[in-house]
């Protein structure tokens, strides 16, 4: 389910995905298909580790990289989910053809 909340937002980020939804900033987003793709590897990427872990690793991940980095976004650039969301948001067929744990590879 796509929620348009523009409120939940820091600066340029438009999506999110807390499972079982996907949070857009704009209304127009919810036609956004490299997004919405992106989002929806992060849902995959969410069950696959039972919702809670995800987001643990998720920012422990983030923290170590922004340590090594100095820099946040930069290291939100470089956490593993977020590499393979974004390597793969275009191929509306990834999620069709993803190996369970596929993130593992982006470390």
């Amino acid at each position: 389910m796509i929620i348009v909340f523009k409120h939940l937002f820091y600066r340029n980020y438009v999506g999110l995905s807390l499972w079982p939804f996907i949070f857009v900033k704009y209304p127009r987003l919810k036609s956004d298909t490299a997004l919405i793709n992106h989002e929806k590897i992060h849902l995959r990427q969410q069950l696959e580790l039972l919702v809670l872990p995800f987001y643990v690793l998720y920012v422990l991940e983030w923290l170590c990289r922004t340590i090594w980095y100095l820099d946040g976004y930069r290291a939100y650039q470089n956490i593993s989910f977020e590499r393979e969301a974004y390597a793969h948001e275009r191929d509306p067929a990834y999620l069709s053809n993803r190996r369970p744990f596929q993130f593992l590879n982006y470390y």
